[in-house]
């Protein structure tokens, strides 16, 4: 029976995401990330073939793990709890999750690997579909109807109003304060009175 491994994908993955958010998306090297664990590079290869691979599979985690809170809140029953609910989680989450926030909504996935590995394309073609169901039922359940202007309207207050609320504080390498949800929560409450 072999040792236990030492370190654990997750592990591996934390610290290439706090690498990119301390530096960008070239800072995540296999050397950097062996340097940053104390372990061996052959402790990397042994769970991720190339850098590629590591990186792309850093993104599907922490698109994931950014989109199972939000789409837990559009299902509530309410839609105004919902919504509410769902517009917080960016921020609370960017508080929670400082470096992997800082990765997921300062990068688009195409800053952090030129040529996504082929094994990625099933994880990278559904990677939404999740997101999506939950926006048209909301959506739906809203206005009643998940027209293209109830869909924008929905996705503007949502998600594209929460992100740019913690953008900049992200970009200065900080976590949202607490009164952004505020802004964020009165901004969505305005948006959605209406498609």
């Amino acid at each position: 029976m072999g040792r236990p491994a030492k370190f654990t994908s997750t592990d591996i993955l934390d610290a290439a995401a706090d690498l990119v958010a301390q530096g960008g998306p070239t800072m995540a090297t296999v050397a950097a990330i062996s340097d940053r664990l104390q372990a061996p590079s052959g402790s990397v290869y042994h769970r991720f073939a190339t850098r590629d691979l590591l990186v792309a599979q850093l993104w599907v985690q922490l698109v994931r793990e950014a989109q199972a809170g939000f789409i837990e809140a559009l299902a509530l029953d309410d839609v105004d709890e919902a919504a509410k609910q769902a517009c917080l989680h960016v921020p609370r989450w960017s508080r929670a999750n400082l470096p992997k926030a800082q990765v997921l909504l300062l990068y688009r996935r195409s800053d952090l690997v030129e040529h996504w590995p082929d094994e990625m394309g099933e994880d990278l073609a559904t990677l939404n579909d999740g997101l999506a169901r939950a926006l048209r039922s909301y959506t739906r359940r809203r206005f009643s109807t998940s027209s293209a202007r109830a869909r924008r309207t929905v996705t503007f207050a949502l998600i594209d109003v929460p992100f740019a609320g913690v953008r900049s504080y992200l970009q200065a390498g900080q976590a949202p304060p607490k009164h952004v949800d505020e802004l964020v929560l009165r901004t969505c409450r305005c948006i959605l009175a209406g498609p």
